[in-house]
């Protein structure tokens, strides 16, 4: 498989852009790994669970829990991500008035996770067709939470599929949920909060609520990787 493209990650720049519009777009991945990646979803060898969406409620499509040991692109992606996302997660929690530090390293956090019994992987490839939708939701598999993860379009918008769009919204106290929709081409991967961000106020600094979905994919077949930095119970 190829080696994935991975660029140094601009902190600040991604902090700025979660502050001002809760979502933050990176190109990660080229087109070849995308593929391949991609094409690791009929090999069940590669997965530990698959979820059909509708069965749940989840909405229409089905995803695929990744076993260990992830494919390498993922492993080096997750590995590089985190400590950026790291720094903004320890802002995040100083400005909430939250005690301790998430650890600088995946490994480091990773161990506090498995400590607590959250042993099982999550990172993921997700499969949309005709109609498939995902319904608004929080990925939180345990009671420690990385606030921030990541989902990499692994099709072509216009080509692979149509429709599609991965939607946020967010909910501020005593005002109307804002929706956000952001765009993506192959390879470009949306950094967003898991189920909350600090925002400030003119009383201080307040949780907004955070969820995400995708919406109705009109034609084609749609294929997306989710990188959560928590494990699951």
């Amino acid at each position: 498989m190829h080696a994935p493209y991975t660029p140094a990650i601009p902190a600040d720049q991604l902090a700025a852009s979660l502050a001002e519009h809760g979502a933050a777009t990176l190109s990660l991945l080229k087109p070849a790994v995308c593929r391949e990646l991609a094409a690791l979803y009929d090999d069940d060898s590669r997965f530990r669970s698959r979820v059909i969406m509708q069965r749940h409620n989840f909405g229409r499509g089905e995803y695929k829990y990744f076993a260990n040991p992830l494919p390498k692109p993922v492993a080096s992606l997750r590995a590089a991500l985190y400590p950026p996302l790291a720094t903004i997660a320890n802002a995040w929690r100083e400005a909430l008035g939250e005690d301790g530090n998430f650890p600088p390293t995946l490994d480091a956090f990773l161990a506090t996770c498995h400590a607590a019994g959250q042993t099982r992987p999550t990172p993921l490839l997700l499969r949309y067709g005709p109609d498939d939708y995902n319904c608004l939701h929080q990925d939180l598999y345990g009671p420690l939470v990385f606030p921030l993860q990541l989902t990499v379009l692994l099709s072509e918008p216009g080509s692979d599929f149509t429709g599609g769009e991965f939607v946020l919204v967010e909910q501020r106290p005593r005002a109307q949920s804002r929706p956000i929709v952001v765009p993506l081409g192959i390879g470009d991967a949306v950094v967003f909060p898991v189920h909350h961000r600090p925002v400030k106020g003119t009383r201080g600094t307040y949780r907004v609520t955070m969820r995400h979905g995708v919406s109705r994919v009109r034609t084609g077949r749609r294929h997306t990787l989710g990188i959560i930095f928590h494990d699951a119970a």
